[in-house]
């Protein structure tokens, strides 16, 4: 096992490398090719060690080697492997390969395409560090490497300004984040002198319940997870990150990068049980988070930027599920989202391929006969992620929905608002993009095809997991006992308590109320079905630029001004704080130094003056400094 461990880690390592170094002289099909088989290898290593567990089997340690020591704290770099990290590394590397496949086609006119698909690699890389490492900095070594690499995609096509800004952004919002993930994870080391999960979960149970200490330390650890997670306050980077090409919005921004928060809280389950105001927290956010983003993604005409806040508002589910403590409910969502928005974003950029570029869905229109596969693919998406019965995402969803109720009836309430919610924006883009009259211009009409294969066949891939991938997990008036599937695969990495408090919540709702609340969730998809398609195809309502809409419309439109909010309150108070520290600068610093400097030049001047080269005059000076020295040792004594 310790060799296929490595394996899965150096060979997207080693594509990276190789398409680095040597890339700009390899044909495009070599080098995208190359990417593509090393990810593609390591999903394949990644089944067959899954293939091998089962619910009882316990963590495997794969150590490397003695990373240091310090203060007592031995650090090893190493890998553990364990149904969570195993569940992690299949997505990553599935969806990861399809993504890469796909990319080929997408990319392939662009000057820098060994270095897009260098950059894949190097993501691909860092992520499995950070599901893989065995402790808390390896966590950290693969964090920072998936924010370097999303700065470098989302400002791949670096010489349009506005991209390199939301790069910075991205970056720079992320880098919050990272300061309080850090300090967690140094608290952790110091409390429990160790920094691998398994000696911190041994150790967790000296933790006071809802203490000061572990307060902090999940609290900490928390804000992280809302820097890479896009939650409330640290989200507003990710719909600018759509800057990036579109495989990258599929990759980063839906399936893989944006989950770390998700994992990191899953993994440190056992501190979390400890700190129920924390998961009270983590309750509000996710509710928050998932109203302003669905909001927002009511009246966006960029066709990605729907999706980006389609995406941080399901980020805003999974946090929910977390905050209720159903940490394998909340994985169960990362994996079917992983499917059904990897899917949308390629669809997205499917559509854009054909649009010559064109993201703004008021220029679309009348697509389905011009790229059918592509508008069947992205149907079966849309249907998964609104709620379509048995579809991967109304399954997902609706585990949440229950263990809201089993929490408080007034939860299920607010997510089932916001799950009419998403299904109208959903399905507003889907009509406003596949169906009524062409509204593009005769060049882009006359340029509209259907994508290459190497395009639609991860389509066609992922739009079969969006439908099958529920099934892993059915609720049990299907088929099994209460979500047991995936509750019990993922038990080993659950402490008892963390795993009791989750059963609790999981199965504290009768199988009668359970099969309501499901009904209540189908008759609500089917009626906002209805009244979007009424609304865009039968009265044929149109899209209108943002600054033409009224009331909430625009208020939708606009963001709520929070962008605007936080550049007037944050980047105007920086830039204010720099400037002036120039003027202190110039106007204290410099004029102190230059005085230095004016008063060590008058000094010399005036020493010149009695170093002249007179002889007599130095005897002179010579003998009155001997005689002061003589009368002040006279008048001392």
């Amino acid at each position: 096992m310790e060799n296929l461990v490595y394996a899965i880690i150096l060979l997207p390592l080693l594509g990276f490398l190789i398409n680095g170094l040597f890339g700009k002289n390899l044909p495009k099909i070599v080098v995208g090719s190359l990417a593509t088989i090393a990810v593609f290898g390591s999903f394949c290593i990644a089944v067959s060690l899954f293939l091998n567990f089962d619910s009882e089997s316990q963590p495997v340690i794969v150590k490397a080697f003695e990373w240091f020591r310090v203060n007592g704290i031995q650090i090893n770099f190493g890998f553990q492997i364990d149904q969570l990290s195993l569940m992690m590394v299949m997505i990553i590397t599935g969806i990861g390969s399809l993504i890469h496949l796909y990319s080929i086609g997408y990319m392939s006119h662009d000057k820098g395409f060994y270095k897009f698909f260098t950059y894949l690699n190097l993501f691909i890389f860092s992520m499995l560090l950070l599901v893989m490492g065995s402790n808390y900095l390896i966590l950290f070594i693969g964090w920072e490497g998936v924010g370097l690499c999303s700065y470098l995609l989302i400002g791949f096509w670096y010489t349009n300004e506005e991209y390199g800004k939301a790069a910075r952004k991205a970056f720079i919002m992320n880098r919050i984040g990272d300061l309080a993930l850090l300090i967690g994870i140094f608290m952790i080391a110091s409390q429990t002198n160790a920094v691998d999960y398994l000696t911190v979960a041994q150790n967790a149970g000296k933790f006071e319940l809802d203490g000061t200490i572990i307060i902090f330390i999940t609290s900490s650890l928390f804000i992280g997870a809302t820097g890479k997670s896009a939650q409330v306050p640290l989200y507003t980077w990710l719909p600018d990150a759509m800057a990036g090409p579109t495989p990258v919005s599929a990759l980063i921004h839906a399936a893989t990068m944006v989950t770390a928060g998700i994992y990191l809280v899953v993994r440190s389950n056992f501190l979390f049980t400890l700190a129920p105001t924390v998961q009270d927290g983590i309750l509000l956010i996710g509710f928050l988070t998932a109203a302003l983003a669905g909001f927002y993604a009511l009246r966006q005409n960029d066709i990605k930027k729907v999706l980006a806040y389609s995406t941080v508002s399901q980020l805003g589910f999974m946090f929910i599920a977390l905050g209720l403590g159903a940490y394998t409910t909340a994985m169960f969502h990362v994996m079917t989202h992983a499917f059904f928005k990897a899917l949308l974003f390629l669809g997205a950029g499917s559509v854009i391929h054909a649009m010559s570029n064109e993201q703004d869905m008021r220029f679309m229109g009348g697509l389905k006969k011009y790229i059918p596969i592509t508008h069947a693919t992205f149907l079966i998406g849309t249907l998964a992620i609104s709620g379509f019965p048995l579809l991967s995402g109304m399954i997902s969803k609706d585990e949440i929905l229950v263990a809201a109720y089993a929490k408080n009836p007034i939860y299920w309430v607010m997510l089932f608002i916001l799950a009419a919610v998403t299904a109208t924006y959903m399905f507003r883009l889907y009509y406003l993009t596949f169906h009524g009259e062409f509204r593009g211009t005769d060049e882009q009409k006359h340029h509209l095809h259907e994508s290459p294969l190497n395009m639609t066949v991860p389509l066609i891939v992922l739009a079969i997991l969006s439908v099958l991938g529920g099934f892993i997990n059915l609720p049990h008036f299907i088929g099994h006992g209460h979500y047991a599937k995936l509750m019990d695969w993922l038990k080993p990495v659950l402490t008892p308590e963390s795993f009791k408090q989750m059963e609790t919540t999981l199965t504290g709702v009768a199988e009668s109320t359970e099969f309501i609340l499901l009904g209540a969730t189908v008759a609500m998809f089917f009626a906002v079905w209805f009244i979007v398609k009424n609304t865009y195809v039968n009265k044929k309502k149109r899209a209108i630029a943002e600054d033409d809409y009224t009331g909430w419309e625009k208020l939708s439109a606009k963001k709520l001004y929070v962008d605007e909010l936080y550049n007037a309150l944050i980047v105007k108070t920086v830039e204010g704080l720099g400037r002036g520290g120039k003027m202190f600068d110039k106007g204290v610093l410099d004029r102190f130094v230059d005085y230095v400097g004016e008063g060590a030049e008058d000094s010399g001047r005036s020493m010149k003056r009695i170093q002249n080269g007179n002889v007599e005059n130095y005897i002179l000076i010579m003998s009155l400094a001997v005689g002061i020295i003589l009368i002040v040792n006279f008048i001392l004594q």
